[in-house]
């Protein structure tokens, strides 16, 4: 009894001596990781700057730069008075009716993109999954061209397309569907890899082809992430296609190109309130639907 308790004493103590070891060891690998980032990233950059008297003097650049960000913040803030509140606001927003109209169009840029890359990245998580797909071949060619599709920025892809299509909301529409494609496909593969694969057997045994397995044995059971992913996706593709239109794909995205380059900070401000307000709204929106669908209560 007592040889039993010594040889669980010393193997526990052997086994606390070997966590510790590793914990010590990714600790100091990433403190290095990190401070080779920092450098890398001028994170430790010193820089001169001028002084209120003229002079110039050496300053930390994160130091040096964060009261710029304060003084560039506060031109975006406009002048609002208690007294004249209304019209102030009013002025504030004196664009909302072109606003209004490439919200809607920013809007439907993100429904139809996402519609388009629900479509793609679920027909390709399929075959794309290590336990689903029907041949190694078939698995290789899918990944790859999903990493592709997510890999690329929307901002590059809607670059290409405005050269081969023209500028407009069709640009942003296909940059933006293809990115999410990628995306999709990947966080959908996922999800079927951690599925049970008893219903499929079961479907198989009856004489089911693969599509079969597909349809009645898997995409039961992923409904409910697939549901969650693609509501996630839908607001993050209204905030990128409120970008987009920067390079000509459509969107409010021209309006903050327009703000900036003629420096109408309180304009930027405004298009920032909007967006905001949009993505709340429709979060909002994506959860009460979420659990409408899974049949969730809504919980206070």
């Amino acid at each position: 009894m007592n040889a039993a308790i010594f040889s669980f004493e010393t193997n526990f103590e052997q086994h606390r001596k070997r966590s510790r070891l590793t914990f010590l060891v990714v600790t100091c690998m990433l403190v290095i990781l990190f401070l080779l980032t920092a450098e890398a990233s001028n994170f430790f950059k010193v820089t001169q700057v001028t002084q209120a008297d003229g002079t110039r003097a050496e300053r930390w650049v994160i130091g040096a730069g964060l009261p710029r960000l304060g003084e560039y913040l506060a031109k975006t803030i406009p002048d609002l008075h208690w007294a004249t509140l209304g019209s102030d606001i009013a002025e504030w927003f004196a664009r909302w009716r072109i606003w209004a109209r490439l919200l809607v169009e920013t809007i439907l840029i993100a429904f139809m993109a996402t519609v388009l890359g629900v479509i793609g990245g679920f027909l390709l998580s399929f075959p794309a999954a290590r336990n689903l797909t029907p041949a190694r071949w078939v698995l290789w060619i899918s990944r790859r061209y999903l990493e592709i599709a997510r890999t690329v920025p929307e901002l590059v892809f809607a670059l290409i397309f405005v050269f081969c299509f023209g500028v407009g909301p069709m640009a942003g529409v296909l940059a933006i569907g293809l990115h999410t494609v990628g995306a999709l496909g990947k966080l959908y593969s996922e999800v079927n890899e951690n599925i049970d694969m008893r219903p499929l057997d079961g479907v198989k045994a009856a004489g089911g082809s693969w599509f079969d397995q597909m349809r009645y044995g898997a995409v039961p059971q992923i409904l409910p992430n697939i549901i969650s992913y693609t509501l996630l996706r839908f607001e993050i593709n209204v905030r990128a296609s409120s970008i987009i239109g920067y390079v000509g794909a459509g969107g409010l995205g021209q309006e903050f190109r327009t703000a900036m380059s003629y420096q109408i900070y309180t304009d930027l401000s405004a298009l920032f309130v909007i967006i905001l307000v949009t993505v709340m709204v429709i979060d909002y929106g994506s959860e009460k639907l979420r659990h409408k669908v899974i049949g969730m209560e809504t919980r206070p």
